[in-house]
């Protein structure tokens, strides 16, 4: 897709999410978005699509570093609450506690044993959040291998992205089939009627955007809030510029 399509598109979809983020604050609605994927499928990209256009104070994305080795003995959950929405808040997970489910089990970070606990877990954890009211949304970012390759060789060949290519993603490369199976095993376990996942190809990485946040916003409930009015009177004086034009300099420097 062309960048100035895919501009097209994107507009009026932002000025939906600017109405969303309206609607948030009048209700005291709270949104959670998940986005998990494979490594260069596009997560953050999505969420600047969401987020460019939003209040920083009102939309959070959270993407989380390794944990300490505190946080390494907490229940597993507990580094993730803190970052959970308030009212009126969107939180868009950039990566979240899905961590345990694919790269913390394919790379051996933690046991088949601590993984089918979580997979056990997450569940009734989402179940709570989702009665306590918060509107939480899952989406895995689908990516095919040979993008995946192209997308690492990218940054390996442009400065400002190879922060993006980490020791771990060149170990993913190889293990593209056990990242597969474990996904599968995760969405067969996480899939659930107050928690579904929503898988969204993200080998056009702008359609998949588009397509994500259009499946968002046709999915929230019904968000009309009247814009706010704001009274813009006029200044009742010239602006400053013409009002220093019209000092006298106390000195021309152009004289020395």
């Amino acid at each position: 897709m062309k960048k100035k399509q895919y501009e097209q598109a994107l507009e009026p979809m932002q000025l939906e999410l600017a109405a969303v983020a309206r609607w948030l604050q009048h209700t005291g609605k709270r949104l959670l978005v998940v986005l998990e994927g494979r490594d260069t499928a596009g997560k953050g990209g999505v969420v600047g699509a969401l987020s460019d256009h939003l209040n920083p104070r009102q939309c959070h994305t959270v993407a989380l570093p390794k944990p300490s080795d505190r946080e390494a003995g907490q229940w597993y959950f507990q580094r993730y609450v803190p970052h959970l929405p308030a009212a009126g808040e969107i939180v868009l997970f950039d990566r979240s506690w899905y961590n345990r489910a694919g790269v913390e089990k394919v790379m051996g970070f933690a046991s088949e044993e601590q993984v089918a606990h979580f997979l056990k877990q997450v569940p009734v954890f989402e179940k709570l959040l989702v009665d306590d009211g918060i509107l939480l949304f899952k989406y895995w970012l689908c990516c095919d291998q040979d993008k995946q390759e192209e997308r690492f060789a990218e940054r390996l060949e442009d400065p400002l992205k190879r922060w993006k290519l980490s020791p771990i993603d060149l170990k993913a490369r190889e293990r593209y089939q056990a990242y597969t199976d474990a996904r599968e095993a995760m969405l067969e376990a996480t899939h659930s009627k107050h928690a579904p996942w929503t898988l969204v190809d993200f080998n056009d990485q702008k359609r998949g955007r588009l397509t994500l946040i259009r499946d968002l916003l046709d999915r929230l409930p019904d968000r009309e809030v009247p814009t706010p009015e704001i009274e813009y009177p006029p200044l009742g004086h010239p602006p400053l510029e013409e009002r220093y034009r019209a000092l006298k300099p106390i000195r021309n420097f152009d004289d020395d």
